[in-house]
This record gives structure tokens, C-alpha cells and sequence, in this order.
């Protein structure tokens, strides 16, 4: 996946910047506030981001329906994402607890950064 030069601008609202048939696809590197689809147009599979805390990690959401837990994803004409339900990331000593509404980051109250 070929990322544009404008997608690595300062962008404050989560958006999704593309979409890849695999999840070996999805770059290693991703601009600040963006995700990627895996999957196709009709189909989305997963969705990758790296976590808006910029510890490092990267999350991936599983959007197949038929699979349990299965995430909701929106994206508005513009690319601004929505995430249902909650984003809640356990790991390497820290808890990541969050929405992603509209394209915004709403951390949940009982949050532990």
C-alpha cells in the first residue's frame, strides 16, 4: 500500500486512509490519526490502527461479523472514523480504554495510562 505524501499531515480527527486485501499489507508504518482496512469493498475483515496513547502498539479489530468479538466500523464520506464498541487494549503494563466517535477519541473515565 502506497501512502500519499498528504496522508502523513497533522490531521487532529481519526480517519481511514485505504484499504488492503491482507493484513501482511498493512505498512508498518502508519500516518498519525489513521487506520487501514483489510478487506475489500463490500467485505471489511479487520481494521489496523496504532494506538492513540503512542506507545507503540498496534491494534487490530477484528470486523467480521461472523467472528466474535466483531467491531462495528463506519467511515463518513470525508474518512472520518467511528468504532463500535469500545477499543479496551490490556497489555505491556498499561490498559488502553477508548471510543473512536466521528473521528474523535473519547477515553473511558476507569482509563489506566
Amino acid at each position: 500500500m502506497k501512502i500519499a505524501w498528504w496522508q502523513w499531515l497533522p490531521f487532529w480527527r481519526w480517519r481511514v486512509i485505504g484499504m488492503v486485501e491482507s493484513a501482511d499489507e498493512v505498512p508498518e508504518r502508519l500516518p498519525r490519526n489513521a487506520a487501514v482496512i483489510v478487506g475489500d469493498e463490500k467485505f471489511a475483515k479487520w481494521l489496523a490502527f496504532d494506538c492513540p496513547c503512542r506507545t507503540g502498539h498496534r491494534i487490530m479489530l477484528n470486523a467480521d461479523r461472523t467472528r466474535r468479538p466483531a467491531w462495528r466500523v463506519a467511515v463518513a464520506p470525508d474518512g472520518r472514523l467511528t468504532v463500535a464498541p469500545s477499543v479496551d487494549f490490556v497489555g505491556n503494563g498499561s490498559r488502553c480504554h477508548y471510543f473512536i466517535r466521528e473521528g474523535r477519541i473519547e477515553w473511558s473515565r476507569n482509563e489506566n495510562r
